[in-house]
């Protein structure tokens, strides 16, 4: 049995849902609550955080109708450690999952049973709990299966490994596979962004009258870059010089998560993201429709940074604006991904925040909004005060990211200092890099040779924030 403990303290409402004590007309029930995740998507990737080669207007009109974050981090620096660091309130020190570590014959290393989510905690409140996309947590009839983690409706890929094709043999729903003959022998008939979009937008329609979390992990705009036609005509032509991708067109690889050729690489790049904007659009509108918008939050950001597969340019596209390195860097081109929050009546239109904030506080923030408790393992803070516009928001004393991956890596970041480790896994008390983010948020200078205190701290954090896993470890742990 899963077990919840008491934790936010200092809330004076916990135990009712946040209607009752902000002052919301609408109290029917506690808000909708909409969780949008683009893939890969860079911080500079919208127009309303700096992109210049396109727009992005639905975006756009949803920060214009909330705030901005500047300084919000993801989970990690790549796919399924990020959305277990959203999932389960832990940082990836502590949360089960830390790599996108493959399982046989489908899907990734599985949440572990006794995890709480935040489907799970949403869910005990009496929230309809939704997922559309990509998953990537555990396979069906495994422990980390979708259904088996508090949510009520599943659909798109289990796989995060299939999910680098936008035209599948199939997708799941529930523990039912979805055949689409549409894609068979080559074909392009069913864009995979199209259904999942028409999945989420059904589950709004089927739970307009009672509280829901539609968490909706999208998979644009990661590799492969294919957009549909109607898109890609729109901006064919635009971006030259065009760059072109050579990758599996066929034989027994073909879909199986190896990308696709793609000759047109930046006009598909722009057209995926024109394709993400209309869908969140397309959501937008469909509260106005259904008169939901004004009882719903809804949230938008990324996993992580910009990627550097099947063609991608972030470089041309600026992707990261003014900070240092891509995905799989812990450099915060890897892991600062834009966040906007748009609540009607409650958060103030137009606003932007610094405040400092990680994956790992958005359960203790939807806890607070929803009444809910969470489990005593979060690593997250409440960040709803600066969603309200209140002067009085805690603050974290230190954020903590390790990534297994190209000789294992770990970051610090303490108030405007950002320590960094690379070759972990060859020199576990290595070299720590050292940036000021306040005066160098592009990590071009590393000063650690003139703060040795500083980096002493960062060491005793690092060392103190990870937690041995049996499954995610280091080299130096299996000595």
């Amino acid at each position: 049995m899963k077990r919840y403990g008491i934790s936010l303290p200092a809330i004076a409402c916990l135990s009712g849902a946040l209607v009752s004590c902000t002052g919301n007309k609408d109290e029917k029930h506690p808000p909708n609550i909409i969780y949008i995740i683009a893939d890969d998507l860079g911080y500079a990737d919208l127009s309303c955080y700096g992109q210049q080669r396109f727009s992005t207007p639905n975006i756009d009109r949803l920060a214009a109708g909330g705030m901005m974050f500047t300084q919000h981090y993801s989970g990690s620096t790549v796919s399924a450690p990020s959305r277990s660091c959203l999932m389960t309130g832990m940082h990836t020190g502590h949360t089960p999952v830390r790599g996108n570590r493959e399982m046989k014959p489908e899907g990734q290393w599985p949440l572990p049973a006794e995890t709480v989510t935040i489907a799970e905690m949403l869910k005990a409140k009496g929230y309809t709990t939704g997922a559309f996309g990509k998953w990537g947590l555990g396979f069906i009839d495994t422990e980390g299966d979708p259904n088996s983690q508090g949510f009520d409706e599943f659909y798109g890929y289990n796989c995060q490994r299939l999910a680098h094709n936008y035209y599948p043999e199939y997708l799941w729903h529930n523990h039912e596979k979805i055949l689409l003959p549409e894609n068979d022998s080559g074909k392009t008939g069913a864009h995979s962004a199209v259904l999942i979009q028409k999945a989420a937008l059904r589950f709004i329609e089927n739970n307009r009258e009672k509280p829901f979390f539609l968490f909706y992990p999208g998979t644009i705009p990661h590799a492969e870059l294919y957009a549909t036609e109607v898109y890609m005509q729109k901006h064919r032509g635009k971006y030259d010089p065009e760059k072109s991708f050579k990758g599996v067109d066929d034989g027994p690889d073909f879909r199986r998560g190896p990308y696709g050729s793609q000759p047109e690489a930046h006009a598909a790049f722009a057209a995926m993201i024109n394709m993400l904007d209309d869908c969140v659009g397309e959501i937008l509108d469909k509260l106005e429709e259904l008169n939901l918008t004004e009882n719903t939050i809804v949230i938008f950001t990324s996993d992580n940074g910009p990627h550097l597969e099947a063609g991608a340019d972030p470089d041309y596209f600026d992707s990261n604006g003014p900070f240092r390195g891509y995905k799989r860097d812990l450099y915060e081109g890897g892991i600062r991904v834009p966040m906007i929050a748009r609540w009607p009546g409650m958060i103030k239109p137009g606003s932007k925040t610094d405040h400092v904030s990680a994956f790992w506080d958005v359960m203790p923030t939807l806890a607070e909004i929803a009444g809910a408790q969470v489990p005593d393992s979060t690593d997250g803070i409440s960040f709803l005060p600066v969603l309200l516009g209140k002067k009085k928001q805690r603050q974290h004393e230190y954020l903590y990211w390790e990534f297994h991956e190209q000789g294992g890596k770990q970051a610090v970041r303490t108030g405007n200092w950002k320590g960094v480790r690379l070759n972990v896994n060859k020199d576990p008390d290595g070299k720590i890099e050292l940036y000021n983010l306040s005066e160098d948020p592009g990590e071009t200078k590393d000063v650690s040779a003139e703060f040795p205190d500083i980096v002493n701290n960062i060491t005793k954090t690092m060392k103190m924030a990870h937690k041995p896993s049996d499954i995610f470890r280091f080299a130096f742990e299996n000595n």
